[in-house]
Formats: structure tokens, sequence, C-alpha cells
């Protein structure tokens, strides 16, 4: 990023090239519309070019890259005229995080249907979550981030961050339990 501060535009593609999907999964996970997803991911690193001069190298690029993805995201939700029913588009087979990469690993089409229903059960979970609480479980959870940097990226306390984590999971268990229970029918757990 201190590259891109100074005018290289190869290193803002390297980042691009680096950070571009995981940023796309976040945000999918956010908002819950894959397209929408794409949209905001383009503006997330727009909003990161143009503020390449104003960059501080007090934490790890990433942690920086998932606080403007975070207040994008945010940005999004709070947005007037949102339309809601987008978020419940997530729990789509085609469209659920991750239902490409399960379709190319040779999984049974058993196995194929109950990782798309653990899928969409955890879709409505992240749905039921505050957007802080989804924040923070996406980070750590998907994208494998520290306490510390998700802490850095919400602006948070490592503790605040811990209990956020926590209702977190506590939710996706809620959801998984019910989906296991058969209270969320099978093929589609909305």
């Amino acid at each position: 990023m201190l590259q891109v501060a100074k005018g290289d535009r190869a290193a803002f593609a390297r980042l691009f090239d680096r950070h571009q999907q995981r940023v796309v999964r976040f945000c999918h996970r956010f908002v819950g519309d894959a397209h929408r997803a794409e949209e905001l991911a383009q503006d997330v690193f727009v909003k990161l070019y143009r503020s390449a001069d104003r960059y501080q190298q007090t934490a790890r690029f990433q942690t920086f890259l998932f606080r403007v993805a975070t207040n994008t995201c945010l940005n999004e939700l709070r947005r007037p005229g949102r339309v809601a029913e987008k978020v419940e588009a997530a729990v789509d087979d085609d469209e659920a995080p991750g239902a490409l990469e399960r379709a190319s690993t040779g999984e049974t089409p058993d196995q194929v249907l109950e990782a798309k229903d653990v899928e969409k059960a955890l879709q409505v979970a992240l749905k039921s979550m505050s957007d802080r609480e989804r924040a923070a479980f996406t980070m750590c959870r998907f994208e494998g981030m520290a306490y510390r940097d998700i802490a850095d990226a919400l602006e948070a306390t490592e503790a605040a961050v811990k209990s956020l984590i926590h209702r977190a999971s506590l939710q996706v268990l809620k959801h998984l339990d019910a989906l296991k229970a058969g209270d969320l029918p099978a093929g589609s757990a909305a």
C-alpha cells in the first residue's frame, strides 16, 4: 500500500489480485447478495486507491482492508431504499459462498446436498446477527483473522470482539441444531 501511495499502479494490481476474492467473499457473507458483493468489493478497492496517499502503516494491511470493507458493507446496509429481500437471496444454492468450491471437490450428491443445507443454515444465522457480530464472525471464522486484527478493523477492544464472536457462534449453533433437528427443512433452510 505504501508503494501504491507513491503512484505504483502495478503494486495496486498486485494488492487487488491478492485480496479481491477474500473481499468479495466477505461482502457476500455480509450483505447476502453475490452480485452486490462484487460491486461492493470494487467500491472497497476504489476507496483504497483514492485514499492511498493518506494511508499510514499503523496496523497490518489486512486490518486496514477489512476496516474499509466493513464500513462499505455497513453503509450498504444502511442505504435508504435498500431492498431487504436481497439478504434472503443468499440462501439460494447457486449464490451461497462456497457453492462453486464444493461443486469441484468430487463429493457425492448427498454430501453436496448436506453441505448446501449447512451453508443455508449458516446464511440464515448470519442474517440473524447484528452487523458487528456478522463482521467479527466472518473475519474470524472465514478469513482467519486474529482477535487483535478484528478489534482494529472494527475499532473495538479484543474483549468486545470475543463477545461478538461468542454471540455470533451461539446463533450459528442454534441454526445448525435446528437443521439437525429437522426444524429447518432440507433444501430450504430459510
